[in-house]
């Protein structure tokens, strides 16, 4: 486990170090600030606060893999990140895909699985809330027109996640009596009757 954790992190470092060129300029605008909390991902958008239908690239990768979604921690490979926020009317923003693999345990057939997740991201960001009350979980501020990417782009993948963890979609799970895996074929067990048919065929028996 440690040996893929150190994985993890020297991946997210490489992402990190391409967003510089060789002479130091940050080419997708993003400043990498470490804290006590690990490390903030912070995007500059002041160059396109006061120019319409300007846009501001952006490429990085999320570290997810201590992040436990019910009794697993399937992010164990870093997700990656690729967009832009574009000042569209006076109105930033942010549009970004997030790409990886989950490793888990299916919540319906208990069985490991690997699958591919690919999360569309749509946000809005303002430097200040006109009306409270209208914000939802997608309107995120700003802080000196700087955006929290860390913050954002998590927010949107915990957001995406399905509330159970499954190998696919149309997982049949297990039998509840003896327990094999209808995925690999049906198993044994005769169907239970409807006890609405039993009672009738009682009455029938009697007669």
């Amino acid at each position: 486990m440690r040996q893929k954790n150190t994985k993890v992190k020297r991946f997210f470092w490489e992402k990190c170090k391409k967003a510089f060129d060789k002479q130091g300029i940050n080419r997708y605008n993003i400043s990498c600030t470490t804290m006590k909390q690990g490390i903030i991902m912070l995007l500059r958008l002041s160059k396109i606060m006061d120019t319409p239908d300007s846009v501001v690239p952006f490429e990085t990768a999320l570290d997810l893999h201590d992040m436990q979604f019910g009794s697993n921690c399937p992010v164990t490979e870093p997700v990656a990140a690729k967009g832009l926020v574009k000042n569209t009317a006076g109105v930033l923003l942010l549009e970004a895909e997030l790409k990886t693999v989950l490793h888990g345990i299916c919540d319906r057939c208990a069985s490991p699985f690997e699958r591919e997740v690919v999360v569309p991201v749509r946000a809005v960001l303002t430097a200040q809330l006109q009306n409270e009350d209208e914000a939802d979980e997608w309107t995120f501020l700003l802080q000196d027109d700087t955006a929290d990417l860390d913050e954002i782009l998590t927010t949107a993948f915990v957001l995406n996640m399905d509330s159970k963890l499954l190998c696919k979609p149309s997982c049949k799970g297990l039998c509840c009596r003896c327990g094999k895996n209808l995925n690999d074929g049906p198993c044994s067990c005769r169907p239970e009757a409807d006890p609405r048919l039993a009672v009738l065929g009682q009455l029938l028996k009697d007669k």
